[in-house]
């Protein structure tokens, strides 16, 4: 039997945007943005300043999420070096009461949108990419250009200025997590063919297009003004995606 809550599955690389794209829909579209409730994910690794347990993730020990993970109803899985948990029972309890948003990696996406536990699920899937396709094509046409390694490059400088936005001094193990997100970025572009819309946006979660002027500018009102009218029910159009990115692309 179906749900009656819809869930809204918001994914893309880390640092693509995603989180001040939803902190311009809390100020800009209140009533749109408290149709949603929040789905929150366990994680294994530390709160970063200024986010709150059980409010930006659950924090919990690794070990701890282990041993959820041995349960008939919790699916964890790596992403970028962390162990991330979702509690299937506490969605279907949520969908129950009202429409879901989930805002996060594609791993846990794909999983949402995949999963046989969540067969007969309303559901909206919205990807979020550094570049555009025609961008990614034109580029890999390019002699001398490694795809993979300039998408991992566009990643890292934005890791890197979002990390000096929240630290004056970066550690070494702040930079090795920028690297590995940024590693990680080519590997979950291969997946926005399984979202419903992508959409382009070049205003990261470092880009003070989102909060330095009155109303977001640039890209990052494009991709809020796109992602509020897909909530809507909107129709809207995006750039067609589908699987472009060939099998040897996402082995290398």
């Amino acid at each position: 039997m179906s749900l009656p809550g819809k869930l809204v599955v918001l994914s893309g690389p880390s640092c693509v945007g995603k989180s001040p794209l939803i902190k311009a829909m809390a100020q800009f579209y209140p009533a749109l943005y408290e149709r949603f409730q929040p789905l929150v994910l366990y994680n294994s690794r530390p709160a970063r300043p200024g986010e709150k347990d059980s409010e930006d993730y659950h924090f919990r020990q690794r070990e701890e999420i282990d041993r959820l993970q041995s349960t008939e109803n919790f699916v964890a899985m790596d992403v970028r070096g962390d162990l991330q948990g979702l509690d299937l029972k506490e969605l279907r309890d949520m969908l129950e009461k009202s429409d879901v948003l989930f805002e996060g990696n594609p791993f846990i996406g794909t999983a949402l949108l995949t999963h046989p536990k969540l067969e007969n699920i309303e559901r909206l899937s919205i990807f979020i990419s550094p570049l555009g396709r025609g961008e990614l094509e034109f580029l890999r046409q390019q002699p001398g250009v490694d795809l993979q390694s300039l998408v991992t490059d566009v990643m890292r400088r934005k890791l890197l200025r979002r990390m000096q936005r929240q630290k004056s001094i970066l550690s070494a193990r702040d930079l090795e997590e920028a690297e590995r997100r940024a590693g990680s970025a080519f590997r979950e572009l291969g997946m926005a063919h399984r979202f419903q819309n992508v959409i382009a946006n070049h205003d990261g979660e470092d880009s003070e297009n989102w909060n330095a002027f009155y109303f977001p500018l640039g890209d990052a009102r494009k991709t809020l003004l796109a992602v509020t009218a897909l909530l809507e029910g909107k129709s809207i159009s995006v750039e067609p995606w589908g699987d472009f990115l060939s099998i040897k692309d996402k082995a290398d």
